[in-house]
């Protein structure tokens, strides 16, 4: 049975998120098609309170929900341009994450239900950035013997991920696999991500990509924040899709705002799109995480 934060008595947090991304085009480009998640729906401790999608040069966005019911915006720039800017503002309401008892020692009984094994299915299996080879599967046998519940087996991954990989910026690029961050032990927020994604399916624990945004509040202590961020979830019995941050050693709490969802990178990417032009193009990214 999933949790219902309505029951919960605290006010919760609210946040307002600026991101801004800016292409500027070493030539004109013309015939710019794009796709953008950049607009949060509603999930279970959080609710979106406002979103506005920006683009200029002016144009339409197509608004839809996508396969993994991520709000999905899409647009065409078929003129000439120097320049593509993409912003949006959103602001959400957080309750705060409380997870039911028998969350913490449930197993892997809690996944025999018909209803979860159709819910869970697309995040047991190896996916575009993610796989599961035999090293990933015998260091998570390994570093999880011993444990016997589901939350046991999360939180001793987030930890050893956390402890044994090296945040660095630059180490890997977007479109790095799952292998190349395990095996350098380096990486940023997404090669961490990915990591945890796949020793987690690896011994058969429901593991989803979440990407975001993380406040960091006035003690400035996380890793990832004023930045897009992306964290694990695990499917608790009794709970529901359950966040765990490898790059912060931390649950996903109510400082992360979540934008989208998906098997890995790949489904949730905030912008992704292509153009007929140079290939000079310098990027600027703007974002800033509020408390209100």
């Amino acid at each position: 049975m999933t949790a219902d934060p309505r029951a919960i008595s605290s006010d919760g947090t609210r946040l307002a998120v600026l991101h801004r991304t800016t292409f500027h085009y070493g030539a004109l480009a013309r015939d710019s098609i794009n796709t953008l998640r950049l607009e949060p729906r509603t999930f279970p401790y959080q609710k979106t309170l406002y979103a506005l999608i920006r683009v200029l040069p002016a144009t339409r966005l197509r608004r839809f929900t996508d396969l993994f019911q991520n709000v999905t915006h899409h647009f065409e720039l078929q003129e000439p341009h120097a320049k593509l800017e993409i912003e949006s503002r959103i602001r959400v309401h957080n309750l705060p994450l409380v997870i039911p008892a028998a969350s913490y020692t449930a197993g892997h009984e809690g996944y025999r239900d018909s209803e979860v094994r159709e819910r869970i299915w697309p995040y047991l299996n190896e996916s575009p950035r993610v796989s599961c080879p035999p090293e990933i599967w015998k260091q998570t046998i390994d570093l999880t013997a011993g444990t016997a519940s589901i939350y046991e087996k999360a939180t001793t991954i987030m930890g050893w991920i956390h402890n044994e990989f090296h945040y660095l910026p630059g180490a890997t690029n977007v479109k790095a696999h799952l292998k190349e961050s395990f095996a350098m032990r380096k990486g940023v927020c997404q090669d961490f991500t990915h990591v945890m994604l796949g020793m987690c399916r690896s011994i058969g624990v429901p593991a989803r990509y979440a990407s975001g945004y993380l406040y960091n509040g006035p003690r400035d202590t996380l890793v990832g924040a004023q930045a897009s961020h992306a964290w694990c979830e695990v499917w608790l019995p009794h709970a529901g899709w359950i966040g765990f941050d490898p790059t912060n050693n931390t649950m996903a709490d109510d400082r992360y705002v979540k934008i989208a969802v998906g098997r890995d990178y790949e489904d949730v990417a905030p912008v992704e799109g292509t153009y007929h032009g140079t290939g000079h193009c310098r990027l600027e990214i703007k974002v800033d995480v509020e408390k209100i």
